[in-house]
């Protein structure tokens, strides 16, 4: 006699992270984590550009110490990269509300947001690091700002074409099927797990943009602005992929005028004190 295939228990399955069968949150649940992350990148934003008006476009660090500098990083980075990250962040934040209450749910919740910034910090030590040797040089050289602006906007576009943009672009726009690998992390620090995970992703597709800010500059809005769509967009749009390769084609033309065109590279002007505050 044939006997028939039987699914195996729910208890023996690792739990979807967005609850049975992984679909999406209701509409009032979808509404009220937007509003969240809107009332956190909204503030990040206005911090950003209020420190951005007060200490103008320069090379390098800006005489900033690397606390300070980390602090105003990871500040730019909630702006910039909270609106593109958020599937994510509601997907697995929902997960997170229907296995956890209380305590347990703040903890884990905690756990995930400080992985994917333990990324980005420390990306912003290299990036530390990286201006104040630029700033460093293009004040004992004035003159060669333009080939470092020329260098950065070669491998920002020469990025954009990579293996590696492509892989993890590839995983930032399909965050259900990554989702759902997680759930076989172990725990007890799965989520810090997913946290690291997702925002080592999350830099290597965002990398390559993140080299421009070097000529045009850390504090320029205006570049923070037009990034942060580029990202969102790349990660959302159906033809995000595409975007990306028209990206790298400007960024590549911009190599060549950055070598005649100095006003493309105020991130790599010398500029003498300001006395107002004097």
């Amino acid at each position: 006699m044939r006997h028939s295939r039987t699914a195996a228990p729910a208890s023996a399955r690792p739990p979807a992270p967005t609850g049975t069968g992984g679909g999406l949150p209701p509409t009032r649940e979808l509404a009220a984590a937007w509003a969240l992350i809107v009332l956190v990148a909204v503030p990040a934003w206005v911090l950003t550009v209020g420190q951005a008006r007060d200490m103008g476009i320069e090379p390098g660090t800006m005489g900033l110490a690397l606390p300070l500098f980390l602090l105003l990083w990871l500040t730019m980075m909630a702006a910039m990269m909270l609106p593109s990250m958020a599937p994510v962040a509601i997907t697995w934040g929902r997960g997170i509300g229907r296995q956890s209450s209380g305590r347990a749910r703040i903890v884990r919740t905690v756990e995930f947001a400080g992985g994917y910034l333990l990324v980005w910090t420390a990306f912003g030590l290299l990036a530390y690091a990286t201006l104040a040797v630029t700033g460093g040089f293009v004040d004992d050289h004035p003159a060669a700002g333009r080939w470092i602006g020329a260098v950065s906007f070669l491998l920002a576009g020469l990025y954009q074409f990579g293996p590696l943009k492509n892989v993890c672009l590839r995983h930032c726009r399909d965050p259900m099927g990554q989702l759902v690998r997680y759930t076989g992390f172990r725990r007890p620090v799965r989520d810090l797990r997913v946290g690291v995970h997702h925002g080592a992703y999350c830099v290597g597709c965002c990398a390559g943009l993140m080299v421009v800010l070097v000529p045009l500059g850390v504090m320029n809005v205006a570049a923070m602005a037009a990034l942060a769509v580029v990202i969102f967009v790349e990660k959302l749009w159906s033809r995000g992929p595409l975007l990306a390769r028209g990206v790298g084609v400007a960024f590549l033309v911009l190599a060549v005028l950055a070598l005649f065109q100095t006003w493309l590279l105020p991130g790599l002007q010398t500029s003498t004190p300001r006395m107002d505050g004097m």
